[in-house]
């Protein structure tokens, strides 16, 4: 079990080159997220009274060890923002000498704003166009908290990338063009969207081209399957 007052981490992913552009990082997955995606490709970490899969203080271990051949950490989920315990964590991968990386929905965007100064970069999930938030999240009102922490990372030029989940399931590809009218409009630079996955497999495939036609609207643009 973990302590009281201790960041409940629900796995760790100890090298990628993914999930923080242009580093070498390790990814701690934070257990906990009030969201209820049909989606969601991490249903285990859910939860956020479960038993956590490691100790902060052997993930704190772990990292000691890579000083010198990680660049950063990871923080995500789950929803990392959910946990108490994060600014915490936060600056303990800081003093370490990592730069430090947050992979978030927004739905806390009080939180998000006082980690901001120790962010290097941030992956903000945006779940679809905002007038459909509701019913891709099963939650009401994480349309407001979604535009929310976009502007902070507007506002605080914090490096970060938009990132959309699609299926025509969730919602037609209209919607989609309109969310990158949207994004774009907001100031946007960097948006990935990427297909949804059912039994680990690509649910939408290669890259459709109603997605294609986006991808100028943007600075940089990826498709992932």
């Amino acid at each position: 079990m973990t302590a009281r007052g201790e960041l409940r981490v629900g796995g760790l992913t100890p090298l990628t080159t993914i999930d923080f552009p242009g580093r070498l990082a390790a990814v701690v997955f934070c257990q906990g997220c009030a969201w209820r995606c049909s989606y969601c490709q991490n249903p285990a970490l859910l939860e956020a009274g479960a038993p956590a899969a490691l100790r902060w203080d052997d993930v704190l271990a772990f990292l000691g060890r890579r000083q010198g051949l990680l660049d950063a950490v990871v923080f995500s989920g789950g929803e990392p923002t959910l946990q108490a315990q994060l600014p915490a964590a936060v600056e303990q991968v800081h003093a370490l000498g990592f730069e430090v990386g947050l992979h978030t929905a927004g739905m806390y965007p009080a939180r998000l704003a006082r980690l901001l100064p120790r962010l290097a970069w941030v992956g903000l999930d945006i779940k679809a166009p905002f007038h459909a938030y509701d019913a891709v999240t099963g939650m009401p009102g994480g349309a407001a908290k979604a535009r929310r922490s976009l502007d902070l990372l507007l506002a605080a030029g914090v490096p970060f990338e938009c990132r959309t989940t699609w299926d025509p399931g969730l919602f037609p590809a209209s919607g989609l063009e309109e969310l990158a009218d949207e994004l774009a409009g907001r100031g946007v630079a960097h948006w990935s969207v990427q297909g949804c996955r059912i039994d680990g497999r690509p649910a939408v495939g290669v890259q459709p081209p109603e997605v294609r036609r986006l991808s100028t609207r943007f600075r940089e643009f990826r498709w992932r399957d």
